[in-house]
């Protein structure tokens, strides 16, 4: 079996830690969003639970229902292993997702204006 691979979900480094980046940003169709959902899933489940620094960019994305439910099942899943999380990018329409899907799992997850600063604030947790 082999595991899904998504350019979206990649490792970058910021001040010596290791962040797994979700990159989500400029979506609008759900095709473009499943394969990285599942990369997601495959890279994040082999990793020690509690340990993972996750940053989520949504910029300039549009959502609907497939996504949406995505997402939520992605955050659910995640939760275990991620020691924290932030979210960068949410404007309009994607605050109302974003509180449904922090509400649906339990997870806090801060926002911040840009990568800079939600990388900041990860590699300090």
């Amino acid at each position: 079996m082999s595991t899904p691979s998504s350019d979206r979900i990649r490792w970058i480094e910021h001040k010596g830690k290791r962040i797994l980046l979700h990159d989500f940003s400029h979506i609008t169709n759900p095709f473009d969003v499943l394969p990285a959902v599942e990369a997601s899933r495959a890279i994040v489940a082999v990793q020690p639970k509690g340990s993972l620094l996750a940053l989520t960019d949504v910029t300039g994305s549009r959502f609907n229902k497939e996504i949406v439910d995505a997402l939520k099942s992605l955050a659910n899943h995640n939760k275990p292993f991620v020691k924290a999380g932030a979210v960068v990018g949410l404007s309009g329409l994607q605050r109302v997702v974003y509180v449904a899907i922090t509400q649906f799992t339990g997870r806090r997850l801060p926002t911040f204006e840009t990568a800079e600063q939600a990388m900041d604030w990860l590699v300090e947790q």
